[in-house]
């Protein structure tokens, strides 16, 4: 782990991020030495800045230091969070002169593998996500409702959890975005209200629409996605994955997953 360029694992109790879970993150894949869709996550972290008022830290020595805790790993997942820093009195961010980056590295998912072949199930979750237009889409550093989203699924038996909002609308997965298909028409959930707005959702949307495709950005309910022909997931580390069953709903379709596999970044290790 390093912190603010210095490998240590030791971090201010004062910092904001203890205090307040105030700041923003970005989870990477690391192949071949290299962070892979490096921009992407740059911009995601300061756009997430910015959406939260902070002071944008030093993009360029952030990417240098990014790419220095990859080189020399096969496969891993590199962990970013910015925070303002340590001071303040209160909510207060006044006296918080330095931001903090941190940057630590984990062990590469191998689960994901067996996830493409097999399928992923998921379970519908009991927990709500609350609706805030205000930090719709932003990837901070609140992250509660996931953590009761993963511990209810932990006793479920499930891969990866279908979560709606306080209003019943499909908003993602407890770590990823979610697409659907009917017939030819394909669709993922409007964030405007919950939800975080991923890299690979970005990155997905963006080849869709560079192929002359489109993808209906909608608010809707279970029953729409249950009724769906096709499902599937995707993260900056999956980066799709096909679903095979939500609750007790099976799906047998991939062409949608075949294609959006097809258009992601490799994973592979050369």
């Amino acid at each position: 782990m390093w912190i603010n360029g210095v490998k240590q694992t030791e971090l201010s109790a004062r910092d904001r991020a203890v205090q307040f879970g105030d700041g923003c993150f970005t989870t990477a894949a690391v192949v071949n030495g290299q962070v892979v869709m490096l921009a992407a996550h740059l911009q995601r972290l300061k756009d997430g800045c910015e959406r939260l008022l902070m002071r944008i830290p030093d993009l360029q020595q952030l990417a240098k230091e990014m790419q220095q805790a990859a080189h020399g790993q096969a496969q891993a997942v590199l962990k970013v969070i910015l925070t303002p820093g340590a001071g303040g009195r209160g909510y207060s961010r006044t006296g918080c002169t330095m931001p903090t980056r941190i940057l630590s590295l984990s062990p590469w998912p191998h689960h994901y593998a067996a996830l493409q072949q097999q399928g992923v199930v998921l379970n519908t979750s009991p927990v709500r996500l609350a609706r805030n237009p205000l930090l719709a889409g932003v990837k901070h550093l609140n992250r509660l409702e996931q953590v009761l989203i993963r511990h209810h699924l932990d006793q479920t038996g499930g891969d990866e959890a279908l979560v709606l909002d306080t209003n019943g609308t499909v908003v993602e997965c407890c770590a990823a975005n979610l697409f659907w298909r009917k017939g030819n028409t394909l669709y993922t959930p409007r964030l405007e209200q919950a939800g975080v707005d991923g890299i690979m959702r970005r990155y997905l949307l963006a080849e869709m629409a560079a192929s002359g495709q489109t993808c209906q950005l909608i608010d809707s309910h279970r029953e729409e996605v249950l009724n769906a022909d096709e499902v599937v997931i995707c993260n900056a580390l999956m980066p799709v994955l096909p679903v095979r069953q939500i609750d007790d709903v099976s799906f047998t379709a991939r062409s949608l997953y075949q294609q959006l596999r097809a258009s992601c970044p490799t994973m592979e290790v050369s």
